[in-house]
């Protein structure tokens, strides 16, 4: 995918847990903190890719933020993101629109524009419900076995569903042709 400019796409948020992680190998310590943990087959390519096109990156992630620290620093990807709004640090989890507003905010992305922002996560009540409560564009990625496939109400419907970090990119380069 060539790069693009200027981006129709403002942002692309992401959440982290079974997104970029998978939490099946989360190690943990007694206070709940992961120490360590594997990435999700395509995560950390698809991060970098995103970034080498100039992308900017906001991690909107639930958990305590060492968790983060950690396991991001660990593989060297928590420099790729432009925005941290980390739910231990903002003092609201997804779907509360304060913890989304609180990573836009720091992008100085506008009320106005929030139609250009992505946001990227497996949690259909959290991810999803929050994303298209505040109109960002939601792209679920059912990957883990987790979570509940089957949205409970209308906010959790997708706008785009992936099942592979990877997928990404083509959502990406389809709406930068043919607009969000």
């Amino acid at each position: 995918m060539e790069p693009i400019t200027p981006h129709k796409i403002l942002a692309i948020c992401f959440d982290c847990g079974d997104t970029i992680v998978d939490e099946d190998t989360e190690v943990k310590s007694s206070e709940g903190v992961t120490q360590e943990a594997s990435l999700i087959p395509g995560a950390e390519d698809t991060l970098r890719a995103l970034k080498g096109l100039g992308y900017r990156l906001a991690l909107v992630a639930d958990g305590p933020a060492g968790t983060f620290y950690n396991v991001l620093g660990h593989y060297g990807l928590l420099d790729l993101f432009d925005s941290l709004a980390i739910s231990a640090l903002v003092g609201a989890e997804k779907p509360d629109p304060l913890i989304f507003r609180y990573a836009l905010n720091q992008l100085e992305i506008p009320l106005a524009e929030y139609g250009r922002v992505l946001m990227v996560g497996n949690h259909l009540a959290r991810d999803i419900k929050g994303a298209n409560a505040l109109g960002l564009v939601s792209i679920w990625l059912d990957w883990s076995p987790r979570r509940p496939k089957v949205p409970a109400d209308p906010l959790e419907r997708p706008c785009y569903t992936i099942k592979k970090p990877s997928d990404l990119m083509n959502i990406v380069e389809r709406l930068e042709k043919n607009g969000l």
